[in-house]
This record gives structure tokens, C-alpha cells and sequence, in this order.
């Protein structure tokens, strides 16, 4: 069976308990402490814990290389003493950040040298403490240290947001219904082939639709948005296609138009279905010939353009009513992905919410650590009308109001006005978030949670079920949960890959979608 009790680490890699949770319903970050004295390693390693975070430990340089440098392996942050035998800590150093070039590393020494710290800062290093050291000084510079790394991380994402260069794994998609979407977006991302993304307002159709572009042959090129919705009518044509000048009264210049600034790259029809018909017509024929006629122009220009559209309309019913083009649904209707509301993707409210908090703390310069366990359960029970737009902007607004640490649900009044009775609402789950967030302190399970749990330890009459069961249930969980990726499930779980086999085949669990880790 998988259920044991793990010895305290004394410097053994890869018996540390799994991570806790905490409050802000957040997965704990995991420091991993490189030294090369057993009680040293023991101090930091109850240091680290008692500030909410998990623990990894290393007796060499050689074997803290081994453990961080593959980022699946979950190291967040790095504690280096600078004086072992064998590989110093400056020559590990070294090798880490060419390893893990992003991994913040701080330096533990004896002395205090200004020659000794320089150097460590040239190399890499993030920060520098000073033996003994101090528990709070320590957190405090773990915290510092990943709260650097996560206003990097979205300077690094806004930067490939403006060069058209979103990924895959820039968007918060824990949730099952998200998974599926990415998938598919995966797979049209492979080819130039029309694209239209169905969803509510707000759910994030511009989103997927960058990260199709950003992971496609055109990455880097062109993606140009046009809201169909906002244009007047009199102006699609021209706004579309371009105009010449003279072409029109007002038409003092000439105007490329959005399909010759999209040219070699991705040309976004956001609201597609708010086109009038006479536009329709044209539209039709620009992707059929790809070409465009300017108005007042003599002659087309070709243009290469991939069509990635989206609405929030019903387009068959529309057809049906004549108000869209039949041959024109047809044409953009090739891939379609479904996005879903954030009511039916509510596993990725924790993470949609401390993604934002990271984010309005960068902007507002505020510091805000997180949401307490009364907000999460509030917005997580929340129906969200306008989807993560909405959720975006609820957040944006309790940052500024927030006189403390954890985001209160009064922090929301528009919400909990509508919730009188928030005690009574059942626990969010805990999910992995972004890597952008930051632990804060530790919370205990309660029974709550356990009735939230994605595996049940009772059955429906509320007796225990087998260990068998639990255990078939935990590893399918953990499968799906890492899609499919046996390292981390083997790692996560705390079994060897050669066990963990052995009982995929022994419950014949669903591998379909394994991906090996490494």
C-alpha cells in the first residue's frame, strides 16, 4: 500500500513529506536546503516547515544538483551553504544557474566577507545570510526571493503578451474542463486551420486564442484583435480591408486595414457574430481567395492570415434566423473549442485568484499575501456571471480595499452582500496555482475540507472504505491530476517508478494520456 509514515529528513533526498496546504488555498512551495551538516540541515529544514513551505535536503553540492535541476521536480528556491567538501557551494552555484538559470539560490556562510558576498551576487545569487542563522531572517528571504521570481515571471509574460508570444503554460487550466481545452487548442496550434472559440463574455477566449498563435509557426508574427461589436457599420469594410485615399469623405490618407497588418501572422475576429451581412460578404471572399480589396481600390492584395474567431452567440441559430452567413459559419466553423464559464472550472478560482493578487501587488505596489479561507470559500460558491473578467476585476478592487494580509470577504461587498450566510458555505478545494504564487502560513485540515476531498476515504453510507479502493482511487487521481506525467506521480507520491507500474497494472488504471517526465 502507498500509506506510510515518513522518518524526519536528516539529509536523505526525496523523504520529505508531501506539501502542505495553506491558507489562500495555495500549494506550498518547496525550498531545498544544500549543506553538508546534518544539524544545520535539520534547523533550516524545521525553519523552513514551520513557515509553511516544503522541505527538500542535500549533504553535497553533486546530489542538490541532481534534486533542482530538472524544474518538474518541483525545487522553487534554493538555501546553499558556500563551504562544503567536494563541490563548493560557489562552483554549485555555478552549475545551477546553467542548469535552472531562473532558480533563486541564497547563500548560507560562516563569514561575512564583502569579497565572499560580491562574488556570491556576481554568480547569481540572490541573497547572502550570514551562520547562525536567524529562522525569520531566513523566511524572509525565501519569501523575498519567490516573490522576485514571480514579478519576473510576469514581466517575462506580459513581454511575450506584446510580442505575440503567449504559451500554453501561461494560462491557469487545473481544472478538467480547461484541460480539455487546451488540448484541442494544442492541436489546431499545429496547422493554419480556422479556429472559432465559443464561450460566454469574459471566460478568456482572447487568451487561448495568443497561445494558439504563440504556439504555432506564426509565433512572433502579427496577431492583430478586431472587435467586431465595436466597429460602426459604416466603417467595417475600410476597418477590415483598408481604404484608399479620397476614397470616402474623411479618407485623407490611406489605411492598410487589419488584414494587411495581420499579414504573415494571426488576424483575431473577436465577436464575430455582430458583423453585418453586406460585411459578411466580403469577409467570405477575403478567406476564400485570400485577398482583400481596399475600398477604392482597383486591384486585390494578396495577404497571409490565419482566422482564429470567437462569440458568444449561438452562429447556428443565427444562420437559422438569416442574420449570419451559412457558407461564412461553415468556413470559420472548422475547429471549434468550447470554452467553459468559470461556474463550471471552479477548481481554478484559487489559482485565477492568487494569479491576480501577484499581479495587482506588481501594479498597485500593494502586499497583499493572499485570500482568507472565508473569501475562498465565498468565490468559490460565487456564480460569476462575467467570468474571470469579472473574478479580475473583484479582485482588482479588494487588493486596494484590503487593510491586511489575506483578502477579508468584506474586501468584496458586491459578493458577500449576496452571502449573508459564508460560514455555512462548503471549503474550496486545495489546488496546485500558478507558479507565480507565494505561500503564506500553514492551516490544519478540517472537516470541511475532507468532505471536499477529490477521494473519499467514506463510502455513501459514511462507512471507511478499503485501503484498496482509497488507493486505487488516489493513484487514477494523481494520474489524471499530472496528466499523465508517471515522474511527478511517482515523485509526488513517494514510490518508486518500478511500484508505481507495477499497480497501474495491478488496478488497470487509465494511462491514456501518459507522457513520460524523465
Amino acid at each position: 500500500m502507498l500509506f506510510h509514515i515518513a522518518p524526519v529528513n536528516s539529509g536523505t533526498v526525496g523523504k520529505t513529506d508531501p506539501p502542505a496546504t495553506y491558507k489562500g488555498k495555495m500549494m506550498a512551495k518547496t525550498v531545498l536546503v544544500i549543506d553538508d551538516d546534518p544539524t544545520q540541515r535539520r534547523l533550516l529544514q524545521a525553519a523552513v516547515e514551520k513557515a509553511g513551505f516544503a522541505c527538500r535536503t542535500a549533504p553535497d553540492g553533486e546530489t542538490g544538483i541532481a534534486v533542482a535541476a530538472d524544474a518538474k521536480d518541483g525545487v522553487d528556491v534554493v538555501l546553499l551553504d558556500l563551504t562544503m567538501p567536494g563541490l563548493s557551494g560557489l562552483d554549485t552555484l555555478d552549475r545551477l544557474s546553467t542548469k535552472r538559470p531562473d532558480l533563486p539560490v541564497i547563500m548560507l556562510t560562516a563569514t561575512s566577507g564583502i569579497d565572499t558576498i560580491v562574488q556570491s551576487m556576481r554568480r547569481g545569487a540572490v541573497d547572502f545570510i550570514v551562520k547562525p542563522a536567524n529562522p525569520e531572517r531566513v523566511v524572509v528571504s525565501i519569501r523575498n526571493a519567490l516573490k522576485m521570481q514571480s514579478l519576473t515571471g510576469e514581466v517575462k509574460r506580459l513581454s511575450r503578451k506584446a510580442e505575440g508570444g503567449m504559451s500554453f503554460e501561461d494560462m491557469i487550466a487545473s481544472a478538467a474542463p480547461m484541460r480539455q481545452v487546451i488540448r484541442m487548442a494544442e492541436r489546431a496550434a499545429s496547422s493554419d486551420i480556422p479556429v472559432l472559440i465559443l464561450g460566454e463574455s469574459g471566460v478568456g477566449k482572447e487568451v487561448v486564442a495568443r497561445c494558439i498563435q504563440g504556439a504555432s509557426a506564426r509565433a512572433g508574427k502579427p496577431f492583430v484583435t478586431v472587435n467586431c461589436g465595436a466597429i460602426p457599420e459604416n466603417l467595417v469594410e475600410s476597418i477590415l480591408f483598408g481604404h484608399e485615399k479620397g476614397a470616402f469623405t474623411g479618407a485623407v490618407s490611406k489605411a492598410p486595414g487589419k488584414f494587411l497588418e495581420a499579414d504573415g501572422g494571426t488576424l483575431f475576429l473577436d465577436e464575430v457574430g455582430e458583423l453585418p451581412l453586406d460585411a459578411q460578404v466580403k469577409l467570405l471572399r477575403a478567406l476564400q481567395e485570400g485577398e482583400v480589396d481596399a475600398v477604392g481600390s482597383r486591384r486585390p492584395t494578396k495577404v497571409d492570415v490565419r482566422i482564429i474567431s470567437a462569440t458568444n452567440r449561438d452562429l447556428s441559430a443565427q444562420v437559422a434566423e438569416g442574420t449570419f452567413r451559412e457558407d461564412l459559419f461553415y468556413r470559420l466553423n472548422v475547429f471549434p473549442v468550447d470554452m467553459p464559464s468559470l461556474r463550471d472550472r471552479r477548481d481554478d478560482i484559487p489559482a485565477l485568484v492568487e494569479h491576480f493578487v501577484t499581479r495587482f501587488n506588481s501594479s498597485e505596489g500593494t502586499k497583499v499575501t493572499g485570500a482568507s479561507d472565508d473569501t475562498m470559500k465565498m468565490l468559490y460558491a460565487f456564480d460569476w456571471p462575467g467570468n474571470v473578467r469579472q473574478l479580475e476585476n473583484a479582485v482588482f478592487r479588494a487588493v486596494v480595499l484590503c487593510d491586511g494580509d489575506l483578502l477579508q470577504p468584506q474586501d468584496f461587498p458586491q459578493i458577500s452582500g449576496q452571502m449573508p450566510d459564508i460560514a455555512s458555505l462548503p471549503a474550496a478545494p486545495a489546488v496546485p496555482v500558478a507558479a507565480n504564487a507565494v505561500p503564506t502560513a500553514p492551516r490544519a485540515a478540517n472537516d470541511a475540507e475532507a468532505a471536499s476531498s477529490p477521494v473519499s476515504i467514506t463510502d455513501a453510507h459514511g462507512e471507511l472504505r478499503t485501503l484498496t479502493d482509497i488507493e486505487h482511487d488516489i493513484l487514477q487521481y494523481a494520474i489524471d491530476f499530472y496528466e499523465g506525467h508517471m515522474s511527478e506521480v511517482s515523485r509526488r507520491l513517494g514510490i518508486g517508478r518500478s511500484t508505481l507500474y507495477r499497480k497501474v497494472r495491478e488496478y488497470d488504471l487509465d494511462v491514456r494520456g501518459e507522457r513520460e517526465a524523465g
